[in-house]
């Protein structure tokens, strides 16, 4: 069976328009105050501050991610710990399952996934591990990737960079934004236009990143259930395959 890293790209670039939207804002503290009478870059070094003293997040995100016409879709859990659960889908060119659990992880493709992603192999792939998880440990080179998906730390810890003052940020109207009061807040980069919605009612969290790029590309992703653990369940050992027994 042909070894294929499995992709990462979606969260990856998740990060990276999150780092943009919040990175403008530095690092500097500020009072407890209405965030409404706050300036657009006060109000984003809030939500940076915010969502940097998370424990845990649930994100979804459905849109043109990478290349325009090829969206994806991605719902996880994800906490301090490396833990992680949900599911990716890349389109057409299919989707998985995810659970991680320290260094332990199991996905679960489905049939678009394996003929994709393990081209020459995929069918027998597939029929060798039916309607089971595939298990493994972040040691090993093809799964080494989501522990860095899965890991809050990894993902919060990018927004900690030198201020992006170039960013200039517009502070819209309020909006609802699944039952949540949010302030948009709006900038440009590398062509994209981003929209960062924050909370307004308690903790001051991100709960939506809206990208539009060329033509008609465009992807949100929502912010959920901080301080939510992730859900501790596993798959028994006869509902999965170890990757060692498939790859031999």
């Amino acid at each position: 069976m042909t070894r294929h890293r499995h992709s990462t790209r979606g969260p990856a670039i998740l990060t990276a328009l999150a780092m943009a939207a919040l990175a403008a804002g530095g690092g500097t503290a500020y009072a407890d105050d209405d965030i409404e009478t706050l300036t657009a870059r006060q109000i984003s070094a809030k939500a940076r501050e915010a969502l940097l003293g998370a424990t845990s997040v649930h994100i979804t995100s459905k849109g043109d991610l990478g290349r325009p016409g090829a969206p994806d879709e991605l719902d996880l859990t994800l906490d301090r710990a490396g833990n992680c659960a949900g599911s990716v889908s890349m389109g057409e060119s299919g989707s998985v399952e995810v659970i991680k659990r320290g260094t332990t992880v199991w996905l679960k493709p489905d049939a678009a996934f394996w003929k994709n992603h393990v081209p020459g192999a995929g069918e027998a792939a597939e029929a060798i591990v039916g309607d089971r998880y595939v298990r493994g440990s972040t040691e090993d080179s093809m799964l080494k990737g989501m522990a860095e998906v899965c890991d809050l730390d990894t993902f919060v810890n990018r927004l900690t960079g030198a201020p992006e003052s170039d960013v200039v940020l517009t502070k819209g109207k309020k909006a609802e934004i699944n039952d949540v009061d949010a302030i948009p807040l709006t900038g440009e980069r590398s062509g994209r236009t981003i929209t960062l919605y924050v909370a307004t009612e308690g903790k001051p969290y991100p709960v939506r990143l809206v990208v539009k790029g060329a033509g008609a590309a465009e992807a949100t992703v929502d912010f959920s259930a901080y301080d939510t653990p992730v859900p501790a369940g596993t798959p028994p050992a006869d509902e999965s395959i170890d990757l060692s027994t498939l790859m031999g």
